[in-house]
């Protein structure tokens, strides 16, 4: 199948064909003749599947097959985070380059002057607001937003906003929009509570659901058991010497990623990394540089692990394990896109095997298990659940081991 053969509107198509798009996604494919035919929908696929694709095309087509077109809010797009919010908008720029849609991003961690930029384009008739919960609801507060002639909602990543507490602020959004409107929920996983508030805010939906919740098959996976105070040591010793050009690091705390940014940086690595003491500014200036190759290796927090468009990124580390068996499917997913190839590796401390195991018995593979570098001493098992006390486990070294720090608690 091919685009063309969705009868989207000339201009969206000259869009889809500057970018060099020719054959739609499973997603895409479903998604967007259901779309085009007005009715509700819940979809369910995996980071990867090209999902934005799949409601932005038929949004924009609706919206220039109007002929009543004015210029007022029609369609409002939910994200559950900035970059989520920025990356949305940058697609909608890029299908709508011959289609003249106007958009804005709306969302929060900006200065005064972005603030009035937003309040600017929501009062003067953005066709599409792009937005975060929190900051549209600081709009709609100070009572200029004309929601009156929307035409669609959607909400993207509806697991992660319900996941970081925004089913309130939804429901508060909700109540301003007209409530003859298609909605349209896209969620990368499908809980009873999504499903909840599906069955509030959608009207018959058809349903779509292509989570496999499995890694790409051409994504290499690998893990070691390791010690943490061994694992900063593996890190290194795993990087030097490695010409790849892209290399994203997951932590799950905003401190471990500072430590290990300063870690690496003293080891003259090309590396920044992205967490939320950083301004705004500074996380788009970092995810700009990583994108465009010029920083060799991000260190990241959560918050890039869903949503961004990051492409042909060399190897994927878990630096912990992922809390949530999804989570580890979303992180991998940042590596092997669009039929590349890609290699995710995760350390696997002693506290973290059962949640490791969990993973596998999700993804129905057992992750290989790679020995620990010569020079390191032997790391923990599978079976062992206790943390092990005392001792250096990386031969030169005392207490946390060469290169290595203590992880400090709490999720950021």
């Amino acid at each position: 199948m091919k685009f063309s053969d969705f009868n989207l509107d000339e201009h969206v198509m000259q869009g889809i064909d500057a970018i060099g798009f020719e054959n739609p996604t499973p997603v895409q494919e479903q998604a967007i003749p259901q779309i085009i035919a007005g009715t509700d929908l819940i979809a369910c696929a995996q980071t990867g599947t090209g999902k934005t694709a799949a409601y932005v095309l038929p949004l924009l087509h609706g919206i220039l097959s109007d002929k009543n077109r004015t210029d007022t809010i029609k369609a409002l797009i939910i994200a559950p985070t900035r970059e989520l919010a920025v990356q949305i908008d940058q697609q909608m720029e890029g299908f709508s380059y011959f289609a003249e849609v106007s958009s804005i991003a709306v969302y929060g961690g900006g200065s005064g002057t972005d603030f009035e930029v937003e309040k600017k384009a929501i009062k003067t008739g953005a066709e599409v607001l792009v937005a975060t919960p929190g900051r549209l609801i600081s709009h709609i507060a100070s009572g200029y937003v004309d929601f009156s002639h929307l035409q669609y909602l959607i909400l993207d990543e509806a697991d992660r906003m319900l996941d970081m507490g925004f089913v309130p602020d939804i429901m508060k959004i909700i109540s301003f929009l007209p409530k003859t409107r298609q909605t349209l929920l896209f969620s990368a996983t499908m809980p009873s509570d999504i499903r909840s508030l599906a069955k509030k805010i959608l009207r018959n939906p058809k349903e779509i659901n292509l989570a496999v919740s499995k890694p790409a098959e051409n994504v290499l996976q690998a893990a070691y058991l390791v010690y943490d105070n061994q694992k900063n040591a593996l890190i290194k010793s795993l990087l030097k010497g490695k010409d790849l050009p892209s290399i994203l690091i997951f932590s799950a705390t905003k401190s471990g990623v500072k430590e290990l940014e300063r870690e690496l940086l003293r080891q003259k690595f090309n590396v920044k990394a992205i967490h939320s003491d950083l301004e705004q500014d500074q996380r788009k200036e970092v995810l700009r540089e990583f994108k465009n190759r010029e920083v060799q290796i991000l260190v990241a927090t959560d918050i890039v692990s869903r949503g961004i468009d990051i492409d042909n990124i060399s190897l994927i580390i878990n630096y912990n394990v992922p809390s949530d068996a999804e989570d580890y499917v979303h992180r991998v997913g940042r590596t092997a896109r669009a039929d590349k190839t890609g290699v995710a590796i995760t350390l696997i401390n002693e506290k973290e095997t059962w949640n490791f195991k969990k993973i596998e018995k999700l993804i129905e593979t057992e992750v290989k298990k790679l020995p620990l570098p010569e020079g390191f001493e032997k790391g923990p098992d599978m079976n062992q659940q206790k943390p092990r006390y005392g001792g250096s486990n990386f031969k030169g070294g005392k207490g946390r081991g060469k290169g290595g720090f203590k992880r400090k608690s709490g999720r950021k």
